[in-house]
Formats: structure tokens, sequence, C-alpha cells
């Protein structure tokens, strides 16, 4: 039988068909754009995604050439959707998503500090008030566009709202529900009537069946199965959010264990068993496996590998046309001119709140910084300064997972786009001072979905067997030396942050 595993991000749908040993068959994938009609704002068409999974799937299908009668079913990852897609009652869309890097609900956020006990808020969902919480942005569609309101069914995330139409059943997993905030008791596992109520959230217009990830969401309707290529009635598999699917997909089922998984932005995790979340500091939710008794905590960064594409869309014209000509991606080219400077970038520091930031500051008004620049800058100093500032956040969140309890194994796994750059990861290993595991397939959370399929149907009996899949590539060891020197940039990276966030704060308001 072959596994199929789907992951909706944020930029790009990828599908994967695996064989029960794990092995890759084919795959496909489509990149899409995020809608940014204002700053900090961003938002993105439902059936943007729709149309990447049937064509990623379709096309996943034919390369590999196999009977659709073979395939055991389908699973479903997807990037945080935020509020996720408010459809009426009809299951149409009524505006586009506000999606995980959506700022724009800045005054409801304020308005839960300022009227809602954060203790109270921690102690239910486990989580804080910020604008990247999904909680929140519906609060500014209820305050902002009360036709839409009005008029709203249901909150549904975007791979849910993929689900429904391959099924016509509507359901959520805890993974996606937990990282709504606000109105998820994370002890319950199951909406929260009293947040709800304080929230001014009617719990009705949320998803109100609540699954676990290996869980049959249902089963591909006829006119689906025409449109995919796939045999109607196959199994469609509930399965969750993005980051704890990339954590699964390097087979992590323990507490110390913890992935990075860079992409566009960052989430880097690990495992709780049987306890509570230990800061709010951190996003906490039931794990996309043994969900009664693993609890995932991450933290991540808004901007990782957006950096380094920000950076070569606006500076990086000469390497896009050479690249063009010698067969090397504009990446590469920068990457071999970065490896000669120095580390530290000869003195110069980043900041890489480039959309806000996520954990552990929670500051949606915090801006990029590019500091110490000086005439004898050259254009690799600043490229390799934005990879540095990647790694000082991601050490940031480590400290703050150590600093409240949390202990974590000397290997970190790293998984995602950001891991195919040999210098990145270098530095990652150098900065964090944990070593950096690379496996051989970087399948990510596809492979974790395909995984869920046979965990679902009932292939596999256990989610330990995950580990039979996993191949290492390589381990990218720390140099003690280099650990040491950039623990004073890290510093500076700290202080940076805490000097000029005031500043940062008062160019928003402008």
């Amino acid at each position: 039988m072959y596994l199929i595993g789907t992951d909706i991000g944020t930029t790009g749908t990828k599908t994967v068909i695996l064989d029960e040993k794990g092995n890759l068959i084919s795959k496909a994938s489509k990149t899409y754009k995020v809608n940014t009609p204002k700053a900090s704002w961003a938002e993105q068409n439902a059936d943007v995604w729709v149309e990447a999974f049937i064509q990623t799937l379709k096309e996943s299908v034919e390369k590999a050439n196999i009977n659709p009668a073979e395939i055991a079913g389908v699973s479903l990852s997807g990037l945080y959707g935020g509020a996720g897609v408010p459809v009426n009652k009809d299951m149409n869309p009524l505006y586009p998503c506000l999606i995980w890097m959506d700022r724009r609900a800045s005054k409801e956020t304020q308005w839960v500090k300022e009227n809602v006990s954060q203790d109270k808020l921690f102690e239910i969902t486990g989580n804080y008030v910020d604008s990247y919480f999904g909680f929140t942005k519906i609060m500014w569609i209820k305050n902002n566009l009360p036709d839409v309101w009005k008029n709203t069914y249901k909150f549904v995330s975007p791979k849910d709202y993929v689900i429904y139409k391959l099924t016509g059943e509507l359901s959520t997993d805890y993974s996606s529900a937990g990282n709504l905030g606000g109105v998820f008791d994370i002890r319950t596992k199951n909406w929260s009537e009293e947040m709800g109520k304080i929230l001014e959230i009617p719990i009705e217009k949320l998803p109100e069946k609540i699954l676990s990830s290996k869980d049959i969401a249902g089963y591909l309707k006829k006119d689906m199965a025409a449109l995919t290529g796939l045999k109607e009635g196959t199994p469609i598999i509930s399965g969750g959010i993005d980051a704890p699917m990339a954590q699964l997909s390097a087979g992590v089922l323990n507490e110390g264990e913890h992935v990075f998984m860079a992409g566009t932005s960052t989430c880097w995790g690990t495992l709780l068993y049987d306890k509570k979340p230990t800061t709010p500091q951190l996003v906490n939710y039931p794990y996309v496996v043994d969900e009664d008794h693993l609890l995932y905590t991450f933290g991540g960064s808004a901007t990782t590998g957006a950096l380094v594409n920000w950076f070569i869309d606006e500076f990086g014209q000469m390497e896009k046309t050479f690249g063009e000509q010698s067969g090397y991606s504009p990446y590469e080219l920068l990457e071999m001119k970065a490896k000669k400077v120095p580390l530290g970038s000869e003195g110069l520091l980043a900041l890489p709140y480039f959309m806000g930031e996520r954990s552990p500051i929670w500051d949606p008004d915090a801006r990029g910084v590019i500091f110490g620049i000086t005439l004898y800058h050259k254009k690799p100093h600043i490229y390799r300064a934005l990879m540095e500032s990647a790694a000082f956040s991601l050490r940031h969140n480590m400290q703050t997972a150590k600093e409240s309890g949390i202990k974590l194994n000397p290997d970190c796994w790293i998984v995602g786009g950001v891991a195919n750059s040999n210098l990145w990861t270098k530095i990652f290993a150098d900065v964090t001072g944990y070593n950096m595991i690379k496996l051989s397939d970087n399948i990510e959370a596809p492979l974790g979905d395909a995984f869920l399929v046979g965990l679902g149907t009932g292939i596999f009996k256990k989610p330990e067997e995950i580990k039979n899949w996993i191949k290492i590539e390589t381990t990218v060891n720390t140099n003690k030396d280099n650990f040491d020197k950039y623990d004073e940039y890290y510093k500076l990276f700290l202080e940076l942050y805490n000097n000029t966030k005031e500043i940062m704060h008062k160019i928003a308001k402008l």
C-alpha cells in the first residue's frame, strides 16, 4: 500500500507518496503568494489551497504510476491559519483567511491584556495573548467586519477547509484547535465555554468535532476522486499543524528530543509527557500522536528563510542573472561569499524581526535592524548577519525553554528548506551550542502526514514505528571555540533589542 502526505504551507503546498517502508516514490509542489494589502496584514484565499492540493496530488500520483486502489489514504497538515476561513452555512468563504503572520489585531490584543487575567488565560489555554493567535484575529473580524461576523457559520483552519472539500465532513484536530489559543482548554482538550464568554467568541462558530490527528476525518467524494485521480472512498486523515508534523517527521516521541523546523518562518519545538505547560513565552498544545499524554511546546521566529528570500529579491539581481547562466542558485552564490566573512560578520549585527516577532518576546511592533554597518561592509556581510540573526533568535527560544525547566538533549534535528544550506546549519550549531542532525530525505511535514495514514488505517500499530523510516544524512557538531565567540554577539543581540524596542514601537505607530 502507498501512503500520501500533503503539507499546505504558507508559500507553497507539497505532496509526497511513500511506500510502507518510508521510501519516497514521488513528490510534487506548487508555490503561491501571501496577500499583504496593508502593512502588517497577511491573508490568503482558501481556494488557493484547494487548487494547490489537487494539482500536487494529481501530479504525484501520475509520476508514481500506481494503481489508485493501492493508496491507503491521504493525510494533510497545514500552516497555522490564524483565525481560519470564515464560512457561511453553505461552507462558502466570506473573507480571506487571516494567517499566522497577520498582525492587524493589535487593539484586540491590548484589550485582552487589560481586561483578562493572564494567569487565568495561561491556566486554561497554556498560552499567552498576542496577535499571532487566532482568537485575537477572530475578535478583529467581529469588531471590524460586522457583516462577515453576522454571516459566519464556522471558522475553519486551512487544511480542515481542504478536508471538507474532499469529504463533505467538517472537523478539526487537537493541534489546530490548541494553536487557536484563547478559547481552547488544554486541560480538557475541548473548547472553553468560560473563555468563550469572557472573550465574547461564541463556541458555536468553531468546529464541533475535534479529532486525533490519526483519525479518519472522512472519505473522498466521487467528484473529488475524479479531479484527483484517486479512488472514491479513499480515507482522508485529519492530520495537524505543520510544525508538530515536521517534529514527527524526525521521529521525535520523547521528552528532551527537539526539532528545528526552518522554512519561511521558524518553529523549534520539544515535548512534555504528562506535564503542564512551563511558560507562556512558548506556544503549547497537544502533539499529533499520543495526544492524551504528549504536549508540544514550541517557539519560533516569524521570519527565518524569509530573511534571505527578501534580501535576494531586493538586492540579489546580479546573483539571479549570473545564476541563470551558470546553473547556480542565487542562494549558493551568496553563501559562497558569506563563507569567507568571519564569524560575527565583522561587527555587523542584525535583528530578524521583519514581521514583528513571536516567541519569546511576543512583540508585533518589533522591527528589523541592521546595526553597526560601515562603508567597509559589503553585500556578503549583510547576508551572513541575517543568517546569524536567525540563529540568535533560535537560541533565545531554546534558552527560554531551559530557564522554564525544560531539559534538552545535546542534539537537535533540523528540517525544512533552510537545512539545505550547509553554512546556515553550521551557524545554527555554533550559535546555539546544539549539534544539528540532518535527515537524508528532507521531506519534512509530508512524511509525518504519510505516516499518520499508516497509523490511522491500521498499517502501523504504534507511533514508534516511524523511527524505522528515519535516515540520518549527517550531524553538524558545535565548534566550542565558535560557540564561545558567538556568546558575546548573542548578549549584544539581546541588548540591542532591549535598547531599541521603544523606538521600534514609536516607528510602528507613525
